[in-house]
């Protein structure tokens, strides 16, 4: 079927419709072989709340972008090659349901979607492209991703100290390795993580110590299921903008 629609003209048309939605600043979309499989709004747990994105599933790549005028107009333009992806499934708890984990190498993040069919049919979708990618190109599923950031107001105070309260002065930081929120005092050292920088990121000292000896995979987080809490209320929600590469999402 994919083969079949990559040199029609359907396929270019609407292509070329998502093109002229993100505008100038977005990246070319159109290419030989490229075809659209799907589009939705999917709600994204970022840093602070949970936002609505509108998501393009492309047999090669995934794109994502903010909402301005739903169906006509995107910006913040994301672009994930999808040989890197690797998904899990989230238990539902709270407020936030049908979920799973988009992990790569360089950024990792959760989705819902608004039914159950809708995550199923998003999630076999996904693998059915990654699996037909990685077949035709001889690669391995990749075995690394960057750690799902927990978000801010599931820490009132340092994931790591257990002590430091987060106010308008102590800002919260997270750790590029664990994805922790992190006081600025537990997090003041750098780590080369080529997959995610071509310079050095911030991490905590937790991670930097086992990092430093070599053990590179024992600081990655294991709290996957936190993800899928709905964001508890905060009277402090100040985060580190400036320490955060997208810091809109």
């Amino acid at each position: 079927m994919v083969d079949r629609l990559a040199n029609s003209e359907a396929n270019t048309r609407r292509i070329s419709i998502v093109e002229n939605c993100f505008g100038a600043a977005g990246q070319p979309l159109t290419i030989p072989g490229r075809v659209l499989i799907g589009e939705g709004v999917l709600t994204k747990l970022c840093r602070k709340k949970p936002k609505a994105r509108q998501f393009f599933l492309f047999n090669d790549i995934l794109v994502y972008g903010n909402i301005v005028i739903q169906k006509k107009k995107y910006n913040k333009q994301h672009i994930i090659p999808l040989e890197n992806v690797t998904i899990d499934s989230i238990q539902d708890e709270g407020d936030l349901r049908n979920g799973w984990l988009i992990k790569t190498p360089t950024k990792s993040f959760a989705v819902y979607a608004a039914t159950a069919t809708e995550k199923s049919e998003w999630m076999n979708h996904i693998n059915k492209c990654v699996s037909d990618l990685l077949s035709k190109s001889g690669k391995t599923p990749s075995n690394e991703h960057a750690a799902v950031w927990v978000p801010d107001s599931e820490a009132a105070v340092c994931m790591r100290c257990q002590k430091a309260k987060f106010t308008p002065v102590n800002r919260r930081h997270h750790c590029r390795k664990c994805g922790f929120v992190v006081c600025g005092p537990c997090s003041e050292k750098r780590f080369l993580l080529p997959s995610q920088s071509s310079k050095p990121v911030r991490i905590c000292d937790f991670c930097y110590d086992l990092l430093s000896a070599g053990e590179m995979t024992a600081c990655q987080s294991t709290r996957s299921d936190s993800y899928s809490q709905s964001p508890k209320s905060s009277l402090n929600d100040v985060s580190d903008d400036d320490d955060d590469e997208d810091s809109s999402d």
